[in-house]
């Protein structure tokens, strides 16, 4: 029996150099998928600290949107735009038996309507001039039962959006078109 090093055995695993299944099976059924529209951006100006409303802002590549405490954190990471949907927040109302529900009080950058926002992750999206790359699910914290009340982050589980980056920046306006960008 031959043993082999660690270093033979990392040399010996193959890059996949494609995109993982669960994007592929996204990106075929995301091909006909129509464009929703840009509702609210949300700024958080410090951790815990309020949310500020805008009209506009600039999106920075690699690094998070102008003025969003995120923005301020690790370059390149997959956290550096919070979106969910107006659809979302519906769910989280019934579930929370909620009439209606503040997009400030959910902490999110980005609140859209009209587009399945799961068919976005490990797909790009045009919002104005920007590019963003959705990735994974933005869970819930624990924060949300004292904003939402006693089950307010179990309300949300599967409804909390998702995370992106910002590949290419680029000025966000309320009422810009989000799109699904044709994969490579």
């Amino acid at each position: 029996m031959t043993h082999s090093t660690l270093s033979d055995r990392v040399r010996s695993v193959k890059p996949s150099g494609s995109r993982p299944s669960q994007a592929r099976l996204l990106d075929r059924l995301a091909q006909d998928l129509k464009p929703g529209r840009l509702e609210w951006i949300g700024l958080r100006t410090e951790r815990r600290g309020d949310v500020r409303s805008v009209e506009s802002v600039v999106a920075l590549a690699e690094l998070g949107l102008e003025g969003d405490h995120r923005s301020t954190k690790t370059p390149g990471s997959g956290r550096q735009v919070t979106i969910i949907s107006v659809e979302f927040i519906e769910m989280i109302c019934r579930f929370s038996g909620r009439d209606s529900i503040s997009p400030a009080w959910l902490r999110r950058n980005l609140l859209v309507s009209g587009i399945n926002l799961n068919l976005l992750r490990h797909q790009r999206v045009r919002v104005g001039g920007a590019i963003l790359e959705p990735a994974a699910l933005c869970h819930p914290c624990s924060r949300m039962n004292e904003v939402l009340g006693p089950g307010g982050a179990a309300a949300m589980y599967g409804f909390g959006g998702l995370c992106a980056k910002i590949v290419e920046g680029g000025v966000i306006t309320v009422g810009d078109s989000i799109e699904r960008l044709p994969q490579e």
